[in-house]
């Protein structure tokens, strides 16, 4: 199914009750699970539970599939909700809604009826295992497989691998062995129980408090050529275009939707904090402040929905501003909660004020998905790529 594909007609109503409904999710109950997980230090499974009852891991999916088939660009509506909640509630909403369209434009009906639909409904989970401890994220993959009969022997490494140890299944990328480029790569569905599979935890991260990351080690762990998504050769095709470049405008979008939380953080902290007889909110320079951050979230908040609209028409550009979304969202992103932050002052960085664990959960945006640095050089590819085309 291609990006393209769209209900035939859209519920406006609907989904103004579901965004109300998301809102209110995420202002009372999201906030008690936030609490827990900064508490305990891990997600409850009983909180994956809650956001499948609800549909929330079904959002993006055709109806078709058992989702509910809201466009890409709506969709981003709810992501920007969910992403002032806890970072690692928005995790689990955006990659559960995003893994399934990578995989669903190269799968086979057996594939589509085996791993797809299960993921959307919730049943299994797909963790998305591209980053390597000594490559990059592309065209020099070094986790290799060598095939034999029916059966590929996969080896080699990956880490930050988000959900990868709870997961039933790493959709992972490799490349066949002996090849160079994309031109070798292969998209496998990987069983988490594969013999040959040493999954390591790793240590807690500075934000995104909770959320699981894997260091995987393979040792010629076997892989049905069944389980291959697309051809040999198509490996990066499943993971750039089905998922990266709408994933990387999600995020974008969760750019904004934490930041927006820092804003009304700091606002609502500047309306009642009170310095030599006069509330905070009355000073220029934090007014200021609150002005730039507003005008920063809704420049950054208009460059997504273009660049979502693009992806969702195949436009040529997409890649282009998906990669200029995600990098002028987290540059937003640093500038808005530094002053939200600057503006609660030094009870600000103290645990367990809210804009304290806005503020660590921002940084990690910047990784999300590609450094700030990799998207410069997408963006950099494509314009001098597009300029080519029209010479």
């Amino acid at each position: 199914m291609k990006q393209l594909d769209r209900p035939a007609s859209f519920d406006a109503a609907s989904f103004a009750r579901l965004k109300d409904e998301v809102a209110a999710y995420v202002a009372g109950p999201a906030e008690e699970w936030s609490r827990r997980i900064e508490a305990e230090r891990r997600v409850p499974p009983e909180l994956w539970e809650e956001l499948r009852e609800r549909g929330y891991l079904a959002l993006a999916a055709p109806v078709e599939y058992g989702g509910r088939g809201i466009p890409f660009s709506r969709y981003l509506e709810l992501i920007e909700l969910f992403s002032m909640s806890h970072a690692s509630i928005r995790m689990i909403v955006h990659v559960v809604n995003g893994t399934w369209r990578s995989m669903d434009r190269f799968a086979t009906p057996e594939q589509r009826a085996k791993y797809i639909l299960p993921s959307i409904r919730g049943e299994i989970k797909v963790a998305f295992t591209l980053t390597e401890p000594t490559a990059g994220t592309g065209a020099d993959l070094r986790c290799s497989v060598g095939r034999e009969g029916d059966t590929y022997y996969l080896t080699g490494e990956k880490h930050l691998i988000t959900f990868g140890t709870i997961c039933d299944y790493w959709l992972l990328f490799a490349r066949v062995a002996g090849t160079r480029g994309a031109d070798g790569t292969v998209a496998l569905l990987v069983d988490r129980r594969v013999p040959g599979a040493t999954v390591t935890a790793m240590d807690e991260s500075m934000g995104v408090r909770g959320t699981d990351h894997a260091h995987l080690r393979f040792e010629r762990a076997p892989v049905p050529v069944a389980n291959r998504i697309g051809d040999e050769g198509q490996g990066l095709e499943v993971a750039l275009g089905g998922f990266l470049t709408p994933s990387r405008i999600s995020v974008a979008m969760s750019c904004v939707g934490l930041a927006r939380r820092a804003h009304e953080l700091a606002i609502a902290y500047a309306t009642e904090r009170e310095t030599f007889g006069k509330k905070l909110i009355e000073r220029q320079a934090i007014r200021f402040m609150i002005a730039e951050n507003a005008t920063d979230i809704e420049a950054a908040r208009q460059l997504v929905l273009h660049a979502a609209h693009e992806w969702e028409v195949e436009s040529a550009g997409a890649a282009l501003l998906s990669s200029m979304s995600k990098l002028q969202a987290v540059e937003m992103l640093t500038r808005v909660t530094d002053k939200a932050l600057q503006i609660h002052g030094g009870i600000g960085f103290w645990q367990p004020n809210a804009i304290e664990r806005v503020y660590r959960d921002a940084r990690a945006q910047r990784f999300e998905e590609g450094t700030n640095e990799i998207q410069k050089t997408v963006i950099a590819r494509e314009l001098l790529s597009l300029r080519g085309s029209e010479s």
